[in-house]
């Protein structure tokens, strides 16, 4: 014998003739197997029953059970007498309790199989012909290649169903793809990753795995594993995973040259949209369209850049996983350094809601944020084509704030901003400035240029002997100045996030510019016309 016979072996072997427990032992295993017939009495081992092997072997009947419990209980005495520690056969889920509480008291293994013919053949191959097991799911493997997979996932899915045990393809940190079961993270966890061909074990789970060879995603495994796998089947089954590798790596390649081709488009169709501003256009619409993209209903907006260097592609992977846990129509695609999406709904969501899902960005940032160094903005809520350019826009703007703040946490929300909204001014984005203008307003007309008073109070730090001393005043008039200021706008000046928004509110209406500061940054291009 080359290998000894396990029930949860047999167990997890795709063709066990449909086996199952009905008494006895959970663990047991067997040190030879006999097939016969009952009508030709029980099967005897070779030596009689005498000399049987230490844990005994298993028999495995071709007819029906007994029906009487009296025939039950001494089929039952006989295997044990003739050196057999388990009986498999049709029929035995019918077993009397009693004739099943002697089984237990026997220590034999009750098994009732539907197909005796095929768990014998599973039998032979698992204990005395591996070549012949390996063979067996090198077939089913090549089985599963005869029709086409749409993708990736798809030929996981063959392939498994092919060869009746669960598959997975990991690098060291996650399991990218699985098909037919869950990998466990503890065995995930005990695979070598350096040899060719990798067998770990954790508990009674195992995995045969085999390093894929491909030169765009280096690092990963394909993983065959399952529970109470024997030494021979993790060995053919690894010869499988060799056979089924070349094919997921060039599945691998094809699905990434199609994605890099998808998203190319993708990009450049938003860079389109965002381009007209919300405009009609009859090819983009229908190119939106096709895409599944509408721009009807209303759209909440946000946006991922890198805080340094930044491939756009693995950043869109991660997102699009992590999205389908927000519950919210989602669409991304890169554009430039970074990430572009948005939220669609067909009818305008409540408040409520519009702070949930917030609130599921600013979690999607931190659960991305541990692989990429990235910023997030999030716009506001917009209705129809133009609301979501504009969106689109105000994210964007916010994730330059947020790049640079790490006092957010390198996440803003444009409608958490109140007057911090001003900090888009600094970017010469005409979509705010024009709130800069708006909101300084109040201080144009007032007497003891006030305008000026607050930029230089706010460039002195908020100091009033710094700014007193800078406009040559005295020290309680600047205070009455900048008491005055609050007053006309509405503002408190000691809470910091409103000292930094009007402080480049000012700077953005006081260009460092000779003569009218607004005129002349209009005619540089700095707010527009």
């Amino acid at each position: 014998m080359t290998a000894r016979l396990s029930l949860a072996g047999l167990r997890a072997h795709p063709e066990n003739g449909g086996l199952r427990r009905i008494a006895g032992p959970e663990d047991a295993a067997w040190d030879a197997v006999a097939v016969e017939s009952a009508e030709a009495d029980l099967p005897t081992l070779p030596d009689g029953g005498l000399a049987a092997l230490p844990d005994g072997a298993l028999a495995v009947l071709l007819d029906a059970a007994p029906e009487t419990p009296w025939q039950q209980d001494a089929m039952l005495r006989r295997i044990r007498e003739r050196g057999f520690r388990g009986v498999a056969l049709p029929g035995a889920a019918g077993f009397d309790p009693g004739a099943q509480r002697l089984a237990e008291r026997l220590g034999i293994c009750l098994l009732d199989v539907e197909r005796p013919i095929v768990l014998a053949q599973a039998c032979w191959m698992l204990v005395q012909a591996q070549d012949a097991l390996t063979l067996s799911h090198v077939r089913k493997v090549a089985r599963s290649f005869e029709y086409p997979a749409r993708d990736l996932s798809d030929l996981l899915r063959q392939i498994s169903a092919t060869l009746g045990h669960p598959l997975a393809l990991v690098d060291g940190t996650d399991v990218l793809h699985s098909s037919g079961g869950e990998l466990d993270p503890a065995l995930h966890a005990a695979i070598d990753f350096r040899p060719w061909i990798d067998i770990a074990r954790a508990g009674n789970r195992t995995a045969a795995s085999v390093r894929v060879d491909s030169p765009s995603r280096p690092g990963l495994r394909l993983v065959v594993f399952g529970e109470g796998l024997s030494e021979s089947q993790l060995a053919a089954l690894s010869v499988a995973a060799e056979i089924a590798m070349p094919a997921v790596a060039a599945r691998i390649l094809i699905d990434e040259v199609a994605e890099v081709n998808d998203v190319s488009a993708s990009s450049a169709l938003l860079r389109d949209f965002v381009d007209a501003r919300g405009l009609a256009d009859d090819d983009i619409e229908r190119r939106m369209g096709e895409r599944g993209w509408r721009t009807t209903g209303h759209h909440l907006g946000f946006r991922m850049v890198g805080r340094g260097r930044l491939d756009p592609l693995p950043l869109l992977r991660a997102v699009r996983a992590a999205l389908g846990r927000i519950p919210a129509e989602a669409h991304v695609t890169t554009a430039g350094r970074g990430l572009s999406g948005w939220l669609a709904f067909s009818e305008a969501p409540d408040p409520a809601t519009v702070e949930q899902l917030a609130r599921g960005l600013r979690t999607l940032h931190r659960e991305v944020g541990r692989a990429f160094a990235i910023a997030t903005g999030v716009g506001s809520l917009q209705r129809g084509a133009a609301g979501l350019a504009a969106t689109l826009d105000e994210a964007a703007d916010a994730a330059r704030i947020a790049a640079s703040r790490s006092a957010t946490g390198w996440f803003v929300r444009v409608d958490s901003l109140g007057l911090e909204q001003l900090l888009l001014a600094w970017t010469g984005n005409d979509t705010f400035v024009p709130a800069a203008e708006s909101l300084l307003a109040p201080l144009q007309g007032a007497t003891g240029d006030l305008l000026r008073t607050l930029s230089t109070y706010l460039d002195q730090e908020s100091s009033l002997v710094a700014t007193a001393e800078a406009l040559n005043l005295h020290r309680n008039t600047v205070a009455v100045r900048i008491r005055r200021v609050q007053e006309l706008l509405g503002v408190d000046l000691t809470d910091p996030e409103t000292r930094l928004a009007m402080h480049l509110a000012c700077r953005a209406v006081l260009a460092p510019a000779a003569g009218d500061g607004v005129t002349a940054r209009r005619e540089h291009g700095i707010l527009g016309a």
